[in-house]
């Protein structure tokens, strides 16, 4: 039978739409839905368990966003013909997603929900990731899950001045703004993007034109939703509720909490002392009423916690560690602190510290892209490392995590835009956080701007980064710089941002609460331009321009550019020329063409400059072409029977003959008469003799020519 299809149409108003389309694909999900724009379609669904396991108190929400090959219609790369582990950009699309979602399921809705969305067809003019979140939205909309509204995403660009919705790849790299937002109709819930130093006003500005687009997004979700056939929300286990516990765990330890959240301690000691005050509430307690409720003791104590430091914040203007709102906390700073890296620093805020190191290499080192939907290579990239030693805590290294990959992204976006373009070197920034109580990734820029200026890398301004937070109760807020950990969790926004002295390059922003003001998110913008210019002020005292050189020990770069005619004899066959050479001068040498110009550029890396010189002086005896009618100085090298082999001094290898018949005037029987092996002499070349073909010179041709003598006619001789 043929399925009933459903359909929705947005428009983006500038000829471009976006369709939603049900009840054709993977009808047995709780949810389905295909978006397409262009030819770029993602297939995106949901399914949710019935019930929560036992001893769950979470929401177990797995988000899974995958780019499929065929989809572009190309092979996986490697041995193994099939798609394995997510793409940090894949992963980043994840999380986006994720972010805004998981905000929206009811708090006591613990049952396992999967959404999962990929890639089917991909058009090299729309860019996936900008659809992920509507895609997965309308498959929740679809369902009969417990959802609080429809959300979407969209990217926004400013090319020449202009937002544009979802841009294309091409737009996107002319852009001075990239943008993702989420948000629902009334609300937005999660901003992350990289800018060209722009102004509070106008990333406030990019973000309206986003949720302008969102709020048509998440009507035609609605409208797909009706047409289909609205589900009923199904019904779930709540969690167990005793609002007499509540009272009583509130009653006995929410002044204790106040008080040592007013005292202004380190995150240790105040850990300690929340946590006896934990024990003397559940010492209230009877193991028996343990027994019945004991997970509700824990949970009611946690709320009363999260009341009392919220309430000092909002009545006194005090923090947990003693701070005022606006106040950053203490900052030492250090460069050059590993003796062998190629640049290195030390950033410690407060109870926060991250070490970061440069190391500079050819384009052979750059990180290479490639995916269904990216091709391509980066030569500045930037690493995060987070142990659990930072935190304190011991726990199992399971590679990579999905968290460092997106704090790592974050700070590579906010320094790339600050590598100039002609920097020779490919860049990789490795940040190991050493402590962490709140915002190490901001640490991981300063600490990543200081190492690149300590590298030598001639970065064209340096960037700091703060994270900000807020506490609101609906009628009172405060907007809080440069946030803990602590305060990160119970709070109500995180906001990071990134930028020079004239303005932001990248941000991240997560807001757990509905109806943040446009007002209220300029003025915390704001309040981080301050903090932001106090850290770098930081910095700059640490150090203030970048390094003129590289250090003694870190390898230089010099690039030359040859043409392609002369690739294959700087390669020789099989690699041979270029191997010999490297292993000569011991430097690296990679070659590599440009396809605009068929030129060669060539980057030689050494630490030694006398092989580094070398190399220059190959390449430049490799390229010499003598112009016809010059005089050249040139060396002998080699004596034969029919002339001497010269080498033009300024073209070291680069040799010709100079026949015996051009050294001198006069008629030369050996060669030796008149020159000998290492004598220093001038000619003149005069090209190609059509003749033989091959290169001529000659010494002659620069000597007095002798007077003529003249002969007596044929007829005197015999008369006389």
């Amino acid at each position: 039978m043929i399925p009933q299809v459903f359909t929705q149409t947005i428009d983006l108003g500038d000829g471009r739409t976006i369709t939603l389309e049900t009840g054709k694909l993977a009808k047995q999900a709780d949810g389905s839905v295909v978006v397409k724009m262009g030819d770029t379609m993602l297939l995106a669904t949901v399914v949710s368990a019935r019930t929560a396991n036992p001893g769950i108190d979470f929401l177990p929400l797995t988000v899974d966003y995958r780019e499929k090959f065929a989809a572009a219609g190309r092979y996986p790369g490697g041995f193994m013909k099939r798609e394995a582990r997510p793409s940090n950009e894949e992963i980043l699309t994840m999380r986006l997603v994720d972010r805004v979602l998981r905000p929206l399921f009811p708090k006591d809705y613990h049952a396992e929900t999967q959404v999962m969305i990929q890639l089917m067809s991909h058009d090299p003019e729309v860019m996936p990731d900008a659809l992920a979140g509507l895609a997965a939205s309308a498959a929740i909309q679809l369902s009969d899950i417990p959802f609080e509204a429809a959300i979407s995403e969209v990217r926004v660009a400013r090319v020449n001045g202009e937002f544009i919705v979802n841009p294309s790849y091409k737009q996107l790299a002319e852009a001075d703004m990239d943008l993702m937002v989420g948000a629902s109709k009334d609300f937005v819930a999660m901003v992350e993007g990289e800018m060209d130093e722009v102004s509070e006003e106008e990333m406030a500005d990019a973000i309206k034109v986003a949720h302008e687009a969102i709020k048509a997004q998440c009507e035609a979700q609605i409208a797909l939703a009706e047409a289909f056939g609205k589900k009923e929300t199904r019904e779930y286990e709540t969690e167990e509720t005793n609002e007499e516990l509540a009272k009583k765990i509130h009653d006995a330890a929410y002044q204790k909490c106040y008080d040592i959240a007013k005292k202004g301690t380190s995150k240790q000691e105040r850990g300690l002392a929340f946590s006896e005050v934990k024990e003397e509430v559940v010492a209230m307690f009877t193991e028996e009423e343990l027994e019945e409720y004991g997970d509700l003791v824990g949970k009611y104590f946690g709320k009363t916690h999260k009341a009392a430091v919220r309430d000092l914040t909002l009545n006194e203007g005090l923090r947990l560690d003693g701070r005022k709102t606006t106040d950053i906390r203490p900052i030492w700073c250090e460069v050059d602190y590993l003796p062998r890296t190629h640049g290195s620093s030390i950033f410690t805020r407060g109870e926060t510290q991250a070490l970061a190191t440069v190391t500079l290499g050819t384009s052979r080192d750059a990180n290479m892209l490639d995916s269904p939907t990216i091709q391509d290579e980066e030569r500045f990239y930037l690493h995060y490392n987070f142990p659990p030693f930072s935190t304190g805590e011991a726990r199992p290294l399971r590679g990579t995590s999905r968290r460092e990959i997106g704090h790592g992204n974050l700070a590579q976006r906010a320094l790339k835009g600050m590598v100039p373009e002609d920097c020779p070197y490919t860049v990789r920034v490795v940040a190991e956080v050493l402590e962490s109580n709140g915002s190490s990734s901001m640490a991981t820029v300063c600490s990543g701007t200081m190492a690149l200026m300590d590298a030598g890398v001639q970065m064209k301004k340096p960037v700091s980064g703060i994270a900000m937070g807020l506490i609101s109760d609906g009628e009172r807020y405060a907007v809080l710089s440069d946030i803990l950990g602590d305060e990160d969790h119970l709070g109500d926004m995180d906001f990071k941002v990134t930028g020079t002295a004239e303005g932001i390059t990248a941000c991240q922003m997560d807001i757990k609460i509905k109806g943040l003001s446009y007002e209220i998110l300029v003025k915390a913008l704001k309040q981080a331009r301050d903090g932001r210019l106090h850290i770098l002020e930081k910095l700059t005292d640490t150090i203030a321009t970048p390094n003129n050189d590289v250090k003694a020990h870190a390898p230089k770069m010099v690039t030359v550019r040859i043409a392609g005619e002369y690739i294959g004899a700087m390669i020789g066959p099989g690699g041979k020329h270029i191997q010999e050479l490297q292993k000569e001068t011991e430097t690296t040498i990679v070659i590599n063409e440009d396809e605009a110009t068929e030129e060669g550029i060539v980057e030689i890396l050494g630490t030694n400059q006398e092989g580094i010189d070398k190399v220059l002086a190959r390449i430049q005896a490799i390229t010499f072409k003598p112009e016809k009618g010059s005089v050249y100085e040139t060396k002998v090298v080699k004596i034969l029977d029919f002339g001497a082999v010269v080498e033009y001094t300024e073209a070291p290898g680069n040799e010709v003959l100079l026949h015996i018949s051009e050294l001198a005037w006069e008629r030369t029987n050996n060669v030796t008469d008149v020159v000998k092996m290492g004598d220093i002499i001038d000619v003149k070349y005069f090209g190609v003799d059509p003749k033989t073909r091959k290169e001529k010179v000659s010494r002659k041709a620069l000597l007095p020519r002798p007077p003529r003598q003249d002969k007596k006619p044929k007829q005197e001789e015999k008369k006389a």
